[in-house]
């Protein structure tokens, strides 16, 4: 006889039972973490030494659980070594030793080595050059022979060279409109003075480098003797000598001259350099100063200092700049660890109203890591952080090879790698307070952004040393921007339509994005300035029109389109002195409406057709002006400063040409490429803080 248990019982018994389990796996189970496990040496590869017949010291880190081959080859040939004048042709000539070399093009290298699914890769940081390869195992033959051709049968095509100077001088156009290049040199040369450390390529400098530079730096620099060769993964000591031997067959001396390095600038009291950059609408912030060479023992503190201050977003800098005063988006710490001195340095980006305010609070994060202990539980997180982050950088075959060749390079000691997580566990809070009192500033200070909207707040803090982009000493006269009426034979004004193409600059590498096309005519006495862009990758889409008088004054505008899906529209007109009319203008939180009516004082320019007006200029290699110009989005007016800062040439779709670098700096700045000889024409456009150039078609 079967008997059926009431559901109620059976959910009672059920409900009993869970309820004993509970109890038992309390009992059985902890409620806390157990405590960490003492921390080990780390299990690095153990590693065979040998030297080459030529000299060339080889390492080689034996692995073979993967079938991978990482080689790195590195010579004290880095941009140090650039003879004074032809900066740049270090990193030059290291960058063209892949693009032609042992019979093979850069295409045929390419193909060869991606064709076994790896790479190969060369360049110059500071001190040294390098040539790098990654293949299986099996190809490793084919990687060496790539790497000794480079170093040892390099071409140096004219093709390649002057597609690498036109991609370097494209880059240091960037850079000259880019606040953050710009921060990171001044701050190089204030802590380093004109030391090596402190160099750096210029266009001219670049465009001084010939063929026989690059020779020239190739025989005297890349040798065996001093070289360092570091091979890991699977392979044995005895396969990688000899085919290190085959590769480098016929590669024989040592280097050639020396380099003499200088201390770096003594900074007893802090002062703040304030690079002027006219219209900038943030400023970029580097406090620092010079630390010690590479293998110095406080290295392990200041890595913890530097993490406690901005190595992430549990960092006082991210959590207080950032997050609680809401200065930045970003806020964070760099230390530099070249072979000679170093430097540590605390960096953000803010807007410019708030500039004094984050400097301040900077300055207060620096001096509390100074003059307090850091609590333990804030030190045992950054040290955690540190340690647990190694394991991963040395995971693959590049990785370790990475790893030993700047230990050996840094003249690190022989057992860093296994003891470097043990060292920064083993850092104390007294030894973190010590080395943020010696190194760690703030000797150095450099802001980037408009001086004359924070120049005076500045003052409040420390002494202040203004200076241009370019370095040149300022004084805080020269902020104030005094505009002069501008005037322009109306026979003189070049009556003539443009086009260009839109490109987005990544790196060397650029993609057509859309066009702009501009057309200056005469319409009886007036001139009409029309002016056509589409950017349909950045939803961009705007047409205007613009109609002048002899004397320059604004007659009417009429301007339409879309930006990010938001319209943008002015119907303006000008009766008498004052000028009339709606504008909707595109903002993150929607489109603007703004009724104009704005009095245009004689001289005044419509901003629109200040650069339709540039050719137009008698422009020289000290041309300077400034002008007050009507911003129709607004109906604002404000100075605009027009300037030549150099000569170049450049080439572009319609041509090469020697051309004026002209900035014209007003609420946004941009670099303009104009043609040197009259009439002038306007065949580069640059924008300030977007990775945007406008190139002349035809």
């Amino acid at each position: 006889m079967t008997t059926t248990r009431p559901r109620t019982m059976t959910l009672c018994l059920s409900l009993a039972t869970l309820a004993i389990g509970a109890t038992t796996a309390r009992a059985q189970y902890p409620t806390k973490p157990p405590a960490p496990a003492p921390l080990k040496p780390a299990n690095f590869p153990p590693y065979q030494e040998a030297t080459l017949a030529n000299g060339v010291h080889l390492v080689v880190v034996e692995n073979h659980k993967a079938p991978v081959v990482s080689i790195s080859l590195s010579m004290p040939a880095g941009a140090i070594y650039d003879p004074p004048g032809k900066e740049g042709v270090a990193g030059m000539t290291t960058a063209l030793l892949t693009k032609g070399a042992g019979g093979r093009t850069a295409d045929e290298i390419a193909e060869a080595i991606e064709g076994v699914g790896g790479s190969i890769s060369s360049g110059a940081s500071l001190d040294f050059a390098s040539v790098r390869a990654d293949a299986l195992s099996a190809n490793a033959p084919l990687a060496f022979r790539l790497v000794g051709d480079a170093v040892v049968h390099p071409t140096f095509p004219d093709k390649e060279i002057e597609l690498l100077r036109t991609q370097t001088l494209s880059g240091l156009q960037l850079e000259q409109s880019d606040p953050a290049a710009i921060a990171s040199r001044a701050f190089a040369t204030a802590v380093y003075g004109s030391g090596p450390y402190a160099r750096h390529d210029t266009p001219a400098s670049v465009r001084s480098i010939t063929r026989a530079d690059l020779l020239a730096f190739q025989s005297a620099h890349l040798r065996p003797q001093g070289a360092l060769l570091v091979v890991a993964g699977d392979i044995t000591l005895a396969r990688a000598r000899e085919l290190a031997t085959q590769a480098f067959a016929g590669w024989m001396g040592a280097p050639k001259g020396t380099v003499a390095m200088t201390p770096p600038v003594a900074h007893p009291t802090p002062e703040i350099i304030l690079v002027h950059r006219p219209g900038s609408v943030q400023s970029n912030i580097y406090v620092g100063g010079a630390t010690f060479a590479p293998n110095d023992p406080r290295g392990y503190a200041l890595r913890v200092a530097s993490w406690l201050l901005g190595g992430g977003p549990q960092s006082r800098l991210f959590l207080i700049v950032r997050e609680q005063k809401s200065y930045a988006y970003d806020a964070h710490t760099e230390s530099a660890r070249p072979h000679g001195i170093g430097s540590f340095r605390a960096v953000t980006q803010v807007r410019t109203d708030v500039t004094d305010s984050a400097l301040a609070e900077v300055l207060k994060q620096l001096k509390r890591l100074q003059d307090e202990p850091v609590p333990s539980a804030e030190l045992d997180a950054a040290k955690n952080a540190l340690v647990g982050q190694f394991p991963l950088s040395i995971e693959t075959a590049e990785q370790v090879a990475e790893a030993v060749t700047n230990q050996k390079l840094l003249g690190l000691p022989a057992n860093y790698l296994q003891t470097v997580r043990t060292r920064l566990a083993a850092v104390t809070a007294p030894e973190v307070q010590a080395v943020a009192k010696s190194v760690m500033g703030p000797s150095v200070i450099v802001v980037v952004g408009d001086a004359s909207k924070i120049y005076d707040k500045l003052t409040k803090i420390a002494p202040v040393q203004l200076q241009s982009v370019e370095g040149t000493p300022i004084s805080p006269s020269d902020l104030v921007a005094k505009a002069t009426t501008l005037t322009v034979d109306p026979s003189k004004i070049r009556v003539a339509a443009d086009s260009f193409d839109v490109v987005l600059v990544q790196g060397t590498q650029t993609q057509s994005v859309g066009y702009e096309k501009t057309d200056l005519a005469r319409s009886g006495s007036d001139f009409v300035y029309t002016e056509n862009v589409s950017i349909p990758v950045a939803r961009i889409q705007q047409s205007t029109a613009v109609t002048f008088g002899p004397s320059l004054a604004v007659k009417e505008l009429k301007q339409s389109g879309s930006i990010q899906g938001q319209q943008l529209s002015s119907s303006l007109t000008a009766s008498g002195n004052r000028i009339k009319g709606t504008s909707v203008t595109p903002l993150p939180t929607g489109p603007k409406t703004v009724q104009i009516d704005t009095v245009l004082a004689p001289g005044v320019i419509e901003s629109n057709i200040l650069l339709a007006l540039l050719p137009s200029l008698d422009l020289s290699d000290n041309f300077k002006l400034t002008v007050n110009a009507f911003d129709s989005g607004s109906g604002s007016i404000d100075p605009v400063t027009i300037r030549v800062t150099g000569k170049e040439s450049t080439t572009v779709p319609a041509g090469t040409f020697d051309t004026y670098r002209v900035e014209v700096a007003g609420k946004q700045t941009s670099n303009l490429l104009v043609t040197r000889a009259a009439p002038h024409r306007i065949v580069k456009i640059m924008l300030a803080g977007a990775p945007l150039e406008i190139r002349l078609v035809k």
